[in-house]
């Protein structure tokens, strides 16, 4: 039964197709200006020169954090997931941690301990003697691969979350009556266990691809060209806008081709399970030398993901902290706080309005505006932010055309040029993550309790306030939380977009460290860290108490 709450509501109608609008404009406007002419011939020299360079090394990065994230996630999530063991408890949350650290800090940590006159080397030239490079071999981290493996230490998260999940919904009686047809546990995990996580594999790998396709400060620092090092060098140091908008457009065709052999692959997939026991219920005693490899795996995945880095930014936050406590600091720890609360509460309020407009008005159209509002979360930051900037800056071009032709002042760049396009933009990139919060939230809410309280003499806004509101106040914190996690960590579109004289504390760290001034990084690092780790555990609490 429909829910047609709303009647004659044409403005409520209209206002979710007016946001969706807004947020797709980007997308739109970019695949436009890819297909006008380039007057200094940009993209041709590319295209000649290093465009296939690039692509080539963008698709290698994709793979090989695909694969290396799937060599992490895998193990971990099914022994937390269905194995009883020493620590478990603490892992089972302590592995998403990882998520808190941006991927640029993280490859500030490693390039530190690891480079020439890291620690490390250090430590080996003084006790086997050696002098020179030349004197020994060590592996180089800022390359492609150093790059991949950086990556995976900060992705993997993603994947381990989606599987965690998987495996603790399966039927443990599936994976019990593999063994008892004489399959090892191994064999019963790859030919039971791991076919019914598929889809939660798929689209782990998916997010994990879209991220470390919209990489660029990793990628950058080691100095490996990729499609989005390319975006932001053709339009800061070439300023061919056009240019940026065509490889941008490449990187879009990548993400369709991508999430399209996605489904494409999943099309006949339909996976069903009888109630029964589950994995936890049936979880596996470890012991021995199984015992044993699972804490080692584990924690090393996680020291090297997470403890690691926390305590080498600890380390140089407080013995260069009287140095790098400032007043900028405060002044850009500042601009990134209320920066991120801005597009936390009108992310939140975008997706309250398409969701609860899905919710009154069912159908085809309502459905459509909550697909359109969330494919900015797909799109690179750099795409998104040459996406924001196309219709922007011809919006300040008009304007100041109309202003000056009636005899008035223009107004400068009062769109592109200001806080605007900066927020306009973390809310194409970051709406999604609120609009699947309040989505999930909503849909455990049963629409007889909408018609109850409209049979009780409610309006349709008064059952929100009263009914929907209430029951998805869960949902709405963690949608504030994830965007404000989120927000805090953007570098690419910030870099791309802020206003003079602005800074965040993700683009102060990556002055710092494209200045090799590692140490005065550290501190700005961990307050990055610190504001997105103390908000994720709330959530992670959050999500423990309603399960």
């Amino acid at each position: 039964m429909k829910l047609n709450l709303i009647s004659n509501a044409t403005l409520y109608k209209l206002l979710p197709w007016a946001v969706t609008c807004l947020l797709i404009s980007p997308i739109i406007a970019l695949l436009i200006n890819s297909f006008s002419s380039d007057p200094q011939g940009s993209f041709q020299h590319l295209f000649d020169t290093v465009l296939l360079t690039y692509s080539l090394n963008t698709l290698l990065l994709i793979l090989g954090v695909m694969s290396l994230s799937f060599i992490f996630a895998m193990p971990v999530a099914w022994f937390v997931a269905c194995c009883e063991f020493p620590s478990r408890t603490i892992l089972q949350w302590a592995l998403m941690l990882p998520l808190a650290i941006p991927p640029y800090i993280v490859a500030i940590v490693y390039t530190d301990l690891l480079d020439f006159s890291g620690p490390l080397q250090r430590l080996l030239r003084g006790v086997m003697g050696w002098q020179r490079a030349g004197d020994y071999y060590f592996p180089e981290i800022r390359t492609l691969f150093g790059a991949i493996l950086i990556l995976s230490l900060a992705l993997y998260p993603y994947l381990y979350l989606l599987l965690r999940g998987a495996f603790l919904g399966q039927s443990g009686s599936l994976f019990q009556a593999a063994r008892s047809l004489g399959a090892s546990p191994l064999r019963a995990f790859y030919r039971v266990s791991l076919p019914l996580s598929r889809s939660a594999i798929a689209v782990g790998l998916s997010l994990i691809a879209m991220e470390s396709l919209g990489d660029f400060a990793t990628v950058n620092y080691f100095a490996v060209s990729t499609l989005t090092t390319a975006v932001y060098d053709t339009w800061l140091e070439l300023g061919s806008l056009t240019t940026a908008a065509k490889i941008s457009s490449l990187m879009l065709l990548a993400l369709v081709i991508l999430i399209s052999l996605e489904n494409y692959s999943r099309r006949k997939q339909k996976v069903y399970q009888r109630g029964g026991a589950t994995h936890t219920q049936l979880r596996f005693v470890l012991c021995g030398w199984q015992k044993w490899g699972a804490l080692t795996f584990s924690w090393i995945l996680l020291v090297a993901a997470f403890i690691l880095p926390l305590f080498t930014l600890c380390y140089y936050a407080l013995s260069y902290f009287s140095a790098s406590l400032t007043a900028a600091l405060w002044q850009y720890t500042l601009n990134s706080v209320w920066l991120a609360i801005i597009v936390a509460g009108l992310a939140l309020l975008i997706a309250l309005t398409v969701n609860f407009y899905q919710r009154l008005c069912p159908g085809l159209f309502a459905r459509t505006t909550i697909r359109l509002s969330s494919l900015g979360y797909a799109v690179p930051g750099t795409v998104v932010a040459i996406g924001v900037l196309i219709p922007f800056t011809e919006l300040d071009l008009g304007v100041n055309q109309l202003l000056l032709e009636n005899g008035f002042s223009g107004i400068g760049l009062f769109f592109s040029g200001s806080l605007f396009i900066l927020v306009v933009a973390y809310l194409v990139r970051f709406s999604a993550i609120a609009v699947g919060s309040i989505d999930s939230s909503l849909a455990q809410v049963s629409p007889s309790l909408d018609l109850a309280s409209r049979s009780l003499g409610q309006n349709a806004f008064q059952t929100i306030r009263r009914v929907n509101f209430p029951l998805i106040k869960k949902g709405m914190l963690t949608a504030i939380i994830l965007v404000f996690i989120e927000a805090m960590k953007e570098l690419p579109t910030a870099l791309l977009l802020r206003p003079f004289n602005f800074e965040t504390l993700a683009t102060y760290v990556y002055q710092f460290v494209s200045d090799e001034m590692i140490e005065y990084a550290a501190l700005p690092a961990l307050l990055i860290v610190l504001m997105g780790l103390i908000p994720f555990i709330i959530v992670n609490r959050l999500l423990e108490k309603s399960t």
